[in-house]
């Protein structure tokens, strides 16, 4: 035998391993395929919550928190400027705040409403008179899950009102709210006395990476059979 033919254990070995590659990555290919659809049923649900009829924000509180995320929901009652949170923002007006402010129903119930956008000139109430209705008002919007801790890299500091997230259950301990629902609704483009709030800057977007990584995946896996063809070629006209 040549002495530049490999030992027949080193070529079996390097061919399971070439085989084992192809096999996970194609795997992996096949995972992410899945995922696409997925995701692609997702956002088709998510978009046709966010376009049904509005139901009484009540009657979703029965379904898991993925269900009631961006549904299309009405509420009723009186909103209680006094303990307005603003919760710092980055939107497509540029940066300020977003204003959330308990909406108490007449049965007793309290749901938390970002009424949307203000900028850092108008965060005083007093800039903004015009726009804090009083007496009994309707909201409609979507339905958002709460966001706890903070946002990026910053925590939400309650002792010094300082909010970087909309932390449903820590904004109404802060501020005294008693119980609250778990969801906040994010206000419609409804225009406001003033200009401000400025609602309706929801922004419904899902990271959608699945078919890049399929093929990645795909590639890597033909790359890797390639390799083992070309090896097991190779072996046979060298041991020939």
């Amino acid at each position: 035998m040549s002495d530049l033919l490999r030992p027949v254990w080193q070529v079996w070995l390097a061919l399971a391993a070439g085989v084992l590659l192809a096999v996970v990555f194609a795997g992996l290919g096949v995972w992410q395929v899945q995922r696409l659809g997925w995701k692609l049923d997702l956002i088709a649900r998510v978009e046709a919550r966010a376009h049904a009829d509005p139901v009484p924000w009540e009657d979703i509180l029965a379904l898991l928190p993925a269900d009631q995320e961006y549904r299309r929901v009405t509420a009723s009652g009186r909103f209680d400027h006094g303990t307005e949170t603003l919760v710092r923002a980055v939107t497509g007006l540029g940066p300020g705040y977003w204003l959330l402010t308990p909406l108490r129903g007449d049965d007793g119930g309290t749901v938390l409403v970002n009424r949307g956008f203000v900028p850092p000139e108008r965060a005083d109430p007093d800039t903004r008179t015009a726009g804090q209705a009083g007496g009994i008002v309707t909201v409609t919007g979507l339905a958002r899950l709460t966001e706890p801790g903070g946002g990026f890299l910053r925590d939400n500091d309650p002792g010094n009102d300082r909010w970087y997230s909309r932390d449903v259950a820590a904004i109404a301990t802060a501020k005294g709210l008693g119980p609250v629902a778990p969801i906040f609704i994010d206000a419609d483009a409804a225009p406001q006395p003033g200009g401000y709030p400025k609602g309706g800057l929801t922004v419904i977007r899902f990271r959608n990476t699945h078919l890049a990584y399929a093929l990645t995946w795909f590639v890597l896996a033909a790359m890797a059979a390639a390799g083992v063809v070309t090896l097991a070629l190779q072996e046979r006209r060298a041991r020939a």
